[in-house]
């Protein structure tokens, strides 16, 4: 699984390590390559010089802004690590559920990420609305409350295509499986089918995390670009 690479100090908030934000577009890129949504190279690492009104020269340090949108970015990948790797053993609380309606132990797993899905998305449809003036941003997303309406009606409004059509094209087709899959279920749990989120679902979903991340920053970076060439 993608998480037994990382480095025994890391914890799974290191998806967002090494991305940046691109000073041009405000798409997410690394230091080290062009960036993938208006192809701009990469940053010089040289250290600035800063000069003191009396005179003095310092030498700072190149700084960039990281690409998580949020602190609370770090924090879901803590929580859904921790969720992940919490025992079950001794859960006896789940066995007051009809064993016919049992959700998998660890069905907050899935109910957590999809959350965590939901705000990056609102992120990804706010920087596809950059060059829209705020009040109407602010109408569409409260037109368009659900995710459901967000990720077929309003982003066809926006783009022209659905996101998961854009998953496809990008070459990310099972992530986009997978998504309408934890979609369905995580609807299913809480219209009165709690064990449609079984352990399936939950191992299917921990094993994608990495691709999911990774399917998201280049549909996002799509719709950067999109944003720039309506800027210009």
């Amino acid at each position: 699984m993608w998480c037994d690479d990382l480095p025994a100090e890391s914890t799974w908030a290191a998806l967002w390590r090494g991305y940046i934000l691109c000073a041009r577009c405000r798409g997410i890129r690394t230091v080290a390559e062009s960036c993938p949504a208006c192809e701009a190279p990469p940053p010089s690492l040289a250290p600035r010089v800063i000069r003191t009104e009396d005179g003095q020269e310092f030498e700072v340090a190149t700084a960039f802004m990281g690409a998580e949108g949020r602190y609370e970015d770090w924090v879901f990948l803590i929580l859904l690590e921790r969720e992940w790797k919490r025992s079950t053993a001794d859960d006896t609380l789940l066995t007051r559920i009809s064993e016919q309606h049992r959700p998998s132990d660890r069905a907050a797993f899935v109910l957590l990420f999809w959350t965590y899905f939901e705000t990056r998305f609102e992120r990804l449809l706010r920087q596809g609305m950059a060059a829209i003036p705020e009040p109407i941003v602010a109408d569409l997303l409260q037109r368009y409350s659900s995710i459901g309406a967000r990720l077929d009606r309003l982003y066809r409004v926006l783009f022209g295509t659905t996101y998961w059509a854009d998953l496809e094209d990008l070459g990310y087709g099972q992530v986009a499986a997978l998504l309408r899959d934890v979609q369905e279920r995580r609807n299913r749990f809480v219209h009165g089918h709690p064990e449609a989120i079984d352990d399936t679902t939950v191992q299917r979903l921990g094993e994608g995390l990495k691709r999911e991340h990774e399917a998201w920053i280049a549909a996002f970076n799509r719709r950067a670009a999109l944003s720039l060439s309506t800027d210009s």
